[in-house]
Parts: C-alpha cells; structure tokens; sequence
C-alpha cells in the first residue's frame, strides 16, 4: 500500500509562488481520529492571508519564521477511508464535510482529524465540491447573524460584500432568521444577490449605502471595506455593526462600544468557534432547500497557486473549490 500522498506545501511565507506541490507521507489515524479521503477544499482570503503571514499577527499564532503546519486549507470534504479503534461517530466510507481550522491540512489527498472536530455527513442533495463550499462561507455567516447580532424576523439588515463567499450566505440566511436584506455589490453581481432573494440591492459603484437615509438594525461587512465610524449614522439606535476582518480599528470599537452609546462594534474570529452543530444545522437547511452554494471556480490541486492569485485581487463571487484529483501527476 501507497504510504506517500500528494499535497500543496508551503514551507515559508510569501506570494503564491511559495505553494509547491509535492509527494509527503499520509497520515494514519490516532485511536479517536477519521482518516479522510479529500475531494474538495477550498482557497478564502484567510487562506491567502495565512500563507504570507498578512496581518503580522499570523506569525504569532501559525509560527513566526516560517508556517508551523506545512499543507495549508481549513475546508475540506470527502469520504472517510479509516477510523481509529475509539471512533463512535463516524465509519468507513460515510461521506463527509467539515473544518480543519487549528492544523490546516486541506490542500492535500488524505487527512486525519479527530471525530469530536466539526465534521459532519454531507448533505446528501450536494456534490463534494457544493459541500465544501458551504463550509467555506456560510459557517461565517451564521455564527455572526445567529450568534452575534441575534437577527430576528423582521429586522432590516444590510450586507457589504454581498456577492463573496461570506455574503452570498449572509443573504439566504438572514431572509431564512425572517430579516428584511438589503445586499450590496458592484455592478456586474447585482443579479448573482437578486437570484439569493435580497429585499434590494444596492450597486456601490453608482450609490453610497451610507448616504441613502436608511436605517438598519444590522450591517454586516463580509468583505472588511468599510467601517463602524462609516456606517453608524446608517445603524438604528441599538444597531451592530460586524465585521469579519480584524483590523485594528475594529478592536478598539469593540471596546469602546462595549461601554460607550447604544450601538455595537463587533468582529468574531469565527473559524476556531465552529462547531459539529452549526455543520449539521447548515447541512439540513441545504437539504430542505434553504440555502445553495454558489462556486465561482474550480481549480486542480496543482493550480492552487493560481487559485490563491485568483482569491487575492478580491473579485470572486462565492467560493473558489479545489478539486482534488487522486491521480494527480508530478
């Protein structure tokens, strides 16, 4: 038996260039670990962000001169191949999804995660590659609109960057929680946010949602270009502002709107609170309909380089999948 696999390895920090696809050893599985056969994965900004340590602050947590965990991606779904002797939750040959968000490891033909980390069977009405998109932004998603902002029906919410990988998931499952959506994107995905049901749609390029008079009770940047001082005029009087990007400025609004005025600023390092639950809740709404993926592009596990290059100029709809071929060639 083969004891070598075909992964993406990023031995140190730089442009897409440092990604090289190379023969590594396969994991075995400990006693409460899956060993998965990996289909799909995925490239997110966070990915691109990790592999060259922007902002700096990823040195301090994923290694400071060079990545601590070699085969970078966090999403990932495929079949379960092996379990270890402990393992209750899953056997051989389910069809799973999941997150892989404390040692990466997506980028690559086989990994091995314990049962009890989020990973889920995969909706059954979904191909691999639909699944793992849905990991990708909708687990984002949710965790701000459930848990953070508490979106009820009949709340109005706006969403910045309606048309990414987060957005397009913020839309359907805020209209899902009952919310009144406003999207916002640029010309050419106004119709992508349409067919998702927003309420409206907002183009950024011909009109400022800041400056239109409207109020909203939440307003979500998935896409980290805008900004509480920006947006609070738009924000009802107990209104939040999330983001998903940790800028800096953010940080302090936390703080000081924790204490200070009605309104709230709030960001959330979402992919290390996920959990097996929020897999499973989102993979029922994806059987009953509730939610789809939108995949802009599909690359092979030798592209993801040009994926990554992809990702980074920012203009992607949805998600950007890697299809990993098990008879890849190096």
């Amino acid at each position: 038996m083969n004891s070598d696999m075909k992964a993406i390895v990023c031995t140190k920090y730089g442009s897409p260039d440092v990604l090289q696809l190379k023969e590594v050893e396969k994991p075995s599985p400990k006693d409460n670990e899956v060993m998965i056969r990996i289909y799909a994965a995925t490239v997110t900004p966070s990915d691109c962000a990790f592999r060259k340590a922007d902002p700096f602050i990823v040195r301090f947590l994923y290694g400071l001169r060079r990545p601590k965990f070699a085969i970078l991606g966090v999403e990932l779904s495929g079949e379960i191949e092996a379990v270890g002797k402990d393992v209750k939750l899953f056997k051989k040959g389910d069809q799973v999804f999941g997150m892989s968000a404390a040692t990466f490891g997506g980028y690559a033909e086989y990994k091995c995660l314990p049962e009890d980390k989020p990973l889920a069977i995969k909706p059954t009405n979904t191909t691999y590659e639909e699944a793992v998109a849905v990991c990708d932004g909708a687990t984002t998603a949710l965790t701000f609109l459930r848990d953070k902002a508490h979106l009820q029906r009949g709340q109005k919410i706006l969403i910045n960057g309606a048309s990414g990988a987060v957005g397009i998931y913020a839309v359907q499952l805020a209209r899902y929680f009952g919310a009144e959506v406003t999207g916002v994107c640029s010309t050419t995905n106004l119709e992508l946010v349409k067919s998702l049901a927003a309420d409206k749609v907002i183009d950024y390029t011909k009109e400022d949602f800041t400056k239109s008079g409207q109020a909203y009770d939440v307003i979500f940047d998935a896409v980290g270009k805008s900004s509480f001082s920006r947006c609070k005029g738009s924000l009802t009087q107990k209104g939040v502002y999330l983001s998903t990007v940790p800028k800096l400025a953010i940080i302090f609004q936390m703080l000081w709107t924790s204490k200070i005025g009605s309104k709230k600023a709030i960001f959330a390092a979402t992919g290390l609170n996920q959990s097996k639950e929020n897999l499973i809740f989102l993979k029922e709404l994806v059987e009953a309909g509730k939610i789809k993926s939108v995949i802009d592009r599909r690359y092979s596990l030798e592209q993801v380089a040009e994926a990554h290059r992809y990702v980074e100029q920012g203009h992607k709809k949805g998600n950007v999948v890697i299809t990993v071929d098990q008879n890849t060639k190096i």
